[in-house]
């Protein structure tokens, strides 16, 4: 198999859901620095984004093409949570994003650093958008930092909807950068009621190193599969 041939395959396994070193390496039975270097040939070329361990984080679009009936079950359970009138805080996400439309022509405030949000909320005559400040982080589309988290300092919300790569019993919401960690455990605090928005295929699952800790009480809302 050339070169050329491999890195094809090797992106549509990538796509699909696989992304560590060694299993891919062990998959195409070459070495992991051939892998490293294919990948390194991918993310140069645009087609990917490459985090701590070899684990490759998708962009929004992608994310948004997979389990969408599930995220759209999660969406509408998360939205009849939600009464008029209140503050409600949305996380960066594909699913966070799909409540925001299900949340568009009802009387809040929404406040968000998520771009998928924010687009869905934009035009709305009835919520009160309050976006984030910060720097935008890209394949995710999510505004973190400093400003962010001083921001939500200052706001007293209703309830809090968090999204997350993986879910763990133990160490909570897995992310794949330091910066979303430290800002969803801070948006976790911001509001009277927390819930996690998660589809059944991140349950147990921790693809990056960072993590914020569920240290309050909280509601996790899956789907019909996860049971």
């Amino acid at each position: 198999m050339s070169a050329r041939e491999r890195r094809a395959r090797l992106l549509r396994e990538v796509r699909g859901g696989s992304g560590h070193i060694s299993e891919l390496a062990d998959q195409f039975q070459v070495s992991p620095s051939t892998i490293r270097r294919d990948l390194t040939a991918l993310e140069r070329d645009g087609h990917i984004v490459r985090t701590y361990g070899g684990a490759v984080e998708r962009s929004v679009r992608e994310k948004d093409t997979r389990n969408v009936t599930e995220k759209d079950e999660i969406a509408l359970k998360a939205a009849a949570m939600v009464e008029d009138g209140e503050i409600v805080v949305l996380d960066a996400g594909t699913t966070t994003g799909r409540l925001a439309a299900h949340l568009a022509h009802r009387d809040l405030t929404v406040v968000t650093n998520g771009l998928t949000a924010i687009t869905a909320l934009a035009e709305s005559t009835t919520v009160d958008l309050i976006v984030l400040g910060g720097r935008m982080r890209q394949p995710n589309a999510s505004i973190v930092g400093a400003t962010a988290i001083e921001q939500l300092r200052h706001i007293g919300a209703d309830r809090v909807f968090l999204g997350a790569d993986g879910l763990s019993t133990d160490r909570g919401l897995c992310s794949p950068s330091l910066d979303q960690a430290h800002l969803k455990h801070a948006m976790l605090h911001s509001a009277r009621h927390a819930y996690v928005l998660v589809d059944h295929t991140k349950i147990g699952q921790e693809p990056f190193p960072y993590w914020t800790p569920l240290d309050r009480t909280h509601t996790v809302l899956t789907d019909s599969s996860a049971i």
